[in-house]
């Protein structure tokens, strides 16, 4: 971690061992999860890479995918996180509750880094790349199919119109206090 990061992160603080980086097309999934990863030791996997074949077809051909679609795909995300015992940080959409549910059905521990942003800002990021396997005419479709965390959901809500670096400080700093203060609420419900 770097100092800016220890200082920002109490040493009785706890940090999450899973971690799903999520938001839509646009938001900085990757570059996020792979620097909150580095951060805290942990590897990084791009959720899109666990997508099967057909899934991957259906999105370059500019399809957005339906919830039968996702499930195989959300699934295997829950199981990539309840396998690696040392940790993982995933980028994965988890745009419904319910696919988030279902990530957790996997990975109880999981927790969520919302990167949430504007239409505009997040035009303009998609508008600037190429060869991915999201196209850019999607994200209108995954805007619609937002869910908003819901206040028990272990997470955070980061604004990607700051500098990466300071979202990345300021995620790690969060993560850790959304693990205690989630703890602590379940605690209170048992």
């Amino acid at each position: 971690m770097t100092d800016a990061l220890t200082a920002a992160v109490a040493p009785s603080t706890k940090a999450p061992k899973h971690i799903v980086v999520m938001g839509v097309s646009g938001c900085g999934k990757t570059t996020v999860g792979a620097l909150v990863a580095h951060e805290l030791g942990l590897p990084f996997t791009d959720g899109d890479s666990l997508h099967p074949v057909k899934n991957i077809a259906k999105m370059a051909a500019g399809n957005p995918l339906n919830d039968g679609d996702r499930r195989p795909w959300l699934e295997t995300v829950g199981r990539e996180l309840a396998g690696s015992g040392n940790g993982l940080v995933v980028a994965c959409s988890a745009l419904k509750r319910s696919y988030r549910d279902a990530i957790r059905t996997q990975a109880p521990d999981a927790v969520f880094l919302h990167l949430a942003g504007s239409r505009e800002i997040l035009g303009s990021r998609l508008e600037g790349r190429s060869g991915h396997v999201m196209p850019a005419a999607l994200l209108e479709s995954q805007l619609a199919t937002l869910e908003p965390l819901g206040a028990d959901e272990a997470s955070v809500v980061l604004d990607i119109s700051v500098p990466v670096p300071a979202e990345v400080g300021d995620a790690v700093a969060r993560l850790c206090s959304a693990v205690e203060n989630h703890s602590a609420v379940e605690t209170q419900r048992a």
